[in-house]
């Protein structure tokens, strides 16, 4: 958690994927997101938070992530974006770029 909360609270934006392994629509939000990462490069963060993990209820239960996939953008430990449900490259690289 201390270390989740460092990650966050820095200049870069940090891109938070609350996924389950089981989940469709996680599946397709993965490729997605890689191409994203590719696209920015350093300039932004994506973590893949998997909400069955044991180590990551404290997460799902702080952010009351009830669906998957749920995302939020942070940037400074301030949440800009929030999206449940799959979504397109164009975007979540539009709101990377507004917050970068």
């Amino acid at each position: 958690m201390d270390n989740f909360k460092t990650m966050i609270d820095g200049d870069r934006p940090v891109l938070v994927d609350f996924f389950a392994t089981w989940c469709g629509p996680c599946k397709v939000m993965h490729p997605i997101l890689e191409e994203l990462k590719k696209e920015m490069g350093d300039g932004v963060r994506i973590l893949k938070v998997d909400i069955d993990s044991p180590k990551n209820q404290q997460l799902v239960q702080l952010y009351n992530v009830q669906s998957v996939p749920t995302m939020f953008l942070f940037k400074k430990g301030q949440i800009r974006w929030k999206q449940v449900g799959a979504i397109g490259l164009e975007p979540i690289r539009e709101i990377v770029k507004r917050n970068m």
